[in-house]
């Protein structure tokens, strides 16, 4: 079997192409990479997690959250400060400044793939969202390695 016919190895092809691509767009037009959008992205919704959590979410080490909330806080898109119930931990928010990258960051990843989708035709776009959504359910379930703790809107 060829490795375009393996249904795994296509879905994580297309899926690490589709990053690189927009990693290069956030970079060139945004100044931050792929990863410190998707940590804005789990602060926005979520304040009070753990960089492990971030890392693990993300596939990446601890270390390499670490240096990129760092890199965001010295561009001012988050802060951070300690937690007055526990002084050991920090809270990490975006910033005025992150919250409206983060939008912006929407509109350019919407402007660079929404071509790319539109060429698949509505029926054929929709189809692969509903299904992609089933996946998302399999794969992230509780327990598995991995697993993410939100849903994904289906309408």
């Amino acid at each position: 079997m060829k490795p375009a016919n393996n249904l795994g190895y296509l879905i994580q092809h297309v899926a690490a192409v589709m990053a690189k691509q927009a990693d290069q767009a956030l970079q060139e037009q945004l100044g931050i990479g792929l990863s410190q959008f998707k940590i804005l992205m789990v602060l926005q919704k979520n304040d009070r997690v753990q960089q492990r959590f971030i890392a693990d979410s993300l596939g990446q080490t601890e270390a390499s959250i670490s240096r990129q909330i760092q890199l965001l806080q010295d561009k001012d898109l988050l802060t951070s400060k300690c937690d007055p119930k526990n002084r050991r931990q920090h809270i990490t928010v975006p910033t005025p400044a992150g919250l409206e990258l983060t939008k912006t960051a929407m509109q350019v990843l919407s402007e660079l793939m929404d071509p790319e989708l539109a060429h698949m035709g509505q029926p054929a776009f929709e189809q692969l969202l509903a299904n992609l959504h089933q996946l998302h359910q399999i794969v992230c379930q509780p327990g598995k390695t991995g697993a993410c703790d939100h849903q994904f809107k289906t309408s």
